[in-house]
């Protein structure tokens, strides 16, 4: 075997492992929007006979023999197919470290625990949930014990969605994050409120639905390549690659900044995965390289961009000729003031910019107990109801919007959380790097997002997998990131709106 052979060999096995992933991610996709309710069993058939596929070809000898060469030889190596061998070599090692049979039946797992939190949720019944929930914190802990004994299990679980964090950094970024914000709240909730009327109300899913199209044509998202779909919880994911991302949203006829805010939010997402070089499509280095840098993308357009005021002045009108009768007695500085209401509220992604932190600090707070063994599942429901009313000072009423509103425990994203705090932070000082040559607030003034995107689309999207999360970010902001960013923007920005 040459290194030229042995790369052709490599990049028929990653184009082989997309189209598993492909069939897996439509399968997942089908079952969070439009599959009938009873057909979670069959699914779980097809995604079991899948993994087993997946499981071996990337865990096989021929596998490990030729990636092992690629490593020996990585001097002749460019630096793509360097990373994307180092990339798989790093997932291999760990996944051959969990016994298959355990591997496949995780998997059906995901598949039953999405069916029964749906129904858990509707229900409004976290007894339901609990024996699935147990099984995928038990499996979490097990996992974690083959692949990193040295590690806590939660850091292990930290580290899948943003590599190298750990507690006692996510300790100090939150605590960073409290000392700011805290103090904020408390000042605000002095002030005089603002009416946020004009976004409650009866708003028709059609025309949300419309209105939701608008907003992705304005972002710059190629429709011929994003869809939109309708589920419990919004998510985006990639179909195989970054030439199909599908994103969803959540219709509520009484409140129109819900789906909106998830539309951009998940539209975020979508460029990001969308913009991948071409040439790293259908590879490992396609797609974002963590979820913090995710989020940082999800964030910045759905509040840095989409709750600022020169955005709310270019789209309130079309806001206005999707909805005549309920806005027409309203101006864009009222939906501006509206939509950035601080408030405590029960659901986090409804949450506002500056409360939205403690609510993933209350997440935080019971994975990392639960992973350690000093809470149990089945207390969850009372620690989370004890922890709203100490961090945001509201009652909740019941399981669907308290332990039960976010899928992603039924999906077994245990860690994923801070990544959405950490983005929010990242994104800010990202911005703050951005403006020094773009002129942001004239591009948002005239919906004009090309010039955004493409100042994202060379510091991060075109990158995919190709630099570390760290170093991408490090890179992109010319300096070590910063949380101070963030907060300093939340300060400015609120005591504004507010007059503090």
């Amino acid at each position: 075997m040459n290194t030229n052979i042995a790369l052709e060999q490599f990049y028929s096995w990653q184009a082989k492992l997309s189209a598993y992933n492909h069939a897996m991610s439509l399968i997942y996709y089908d079952g969070a929007t439009v599959a009938p309710k009873g057909t979670a069993q069959n699914r779980a058939r097809a995604l079991s006979v899948l993994s087993e596929e997946t499981y071996k070809l990337s865990t096989s000898e021929d596998t490990l023999s030729l990636l092992s060469y690629l490593d020996e030889h990585r001097g002749e190596l460019g630096e793509k197919d360097a990373r994307a061998v180092y990339l798989a070599l790093k997932d291999i090692k760990e996944m051959k470290k969990i016994p298959m049979d355990e591997y496949i039946a995780y998997q059906e797992l995901m598949v039953e625990a999405d069916d029964v939190w749906h129904r858990a949720k509707e229900e409004s019944n976290f007894e339901l949930f609990r024996p699935v929930l147990e099984k995928i914190f038990e499996t979490q802990k097990r996992f974690a014990n083959y692949c990193a004994p040295e590690k806590h299990p939660y850091n292990y679980c930290l580290d899948k969605y943003e590599e190298g964090l750990t507690m006692d950094e996510c300790d100090k970024f939150f605590s960073a994050l409290k000392e700011k914000i805290i103090p904020l709240i408390n000042k605000i909730s002095a002030a005089k409120q603002v009416d946020d009327s004009c976004i409650k109300g009866s708003f028709s899913e059609l025309e949300q639905e419309k209105f939701s199209y608008e907003l992705m044509k304005i972002m710059g998202i190629d429709l011929d390549h994003c869809g939109l779909g309708t589920t419990e919880h919004p998510f985006t994911t990639s179909i195989g690659s970054h030439h199909d991302v599908r994103i969803t949203t959540n219709y509520d006829p009484s409140n129109l900044s819900s789906s909106m805010f998830s539309v951009i939010h998940e539209g975020g997402h979508a460029l990001y995965d969308m913009n991948s070089a071409d040439d790293l499509a259908y590879t490992l280095l396609d797609g974002g390289v963590s979820m913090g840098i995710h989020e940082s993308q999800s964030r910045f357009y759905e509040n840095l961009l989409g709750r600022s005021r020169e955005f709310v002045g270019y789209v309130f009108p079309k806001a206005q000729g999707c909805f005549p009768e309920q806005l027409k007695d309203y101006t864009a500085d009222d939906f501006y003031k509206a939509i950035n209401l601080v408030t405590p509220s029960l659901i986090r992604t409804e949450a506002d910019e500056v409360t939205y932190c403690l609510h993933v600090m209350v997440r935080y707070e019971l994975e990392k107990r639960v992973m350690s063994g000093e809470l149990e599942v089945k207390d969850l429901p009372l620690e989370w109801n004890r922890l709203y009313k100490e961090y945001l000072g509201v009652d909740v009423p019941d399981d669907k919007r308290g332990v039960l509103q976010d899928s992603h425990w039924s999906g077994g994203g245990i860690g994923y959380f801070p990544s959405y705090a950490l983005g929010s932070a990242y994104g800010a000082h990202l911005l703050h790097k951005m403006k020094e040559t773009v002129d942001v607030e004239k591009c948002l003034s005239e919906g004009n997002f090309a010039p955004i995107n493409e100042w994202n689309r060379e510091h991060i999207w075109k990158f995919g997998c190709l630099k570390g999360s760290s170093a991408l970010l490090r890179d992109a902001l010319g300096e070590e990131f910063d949380p101070s960013y963030y907060t300093d923007y939340l300060e400015k920005k609120y005591s504004a709106i507010y007059g503090l």
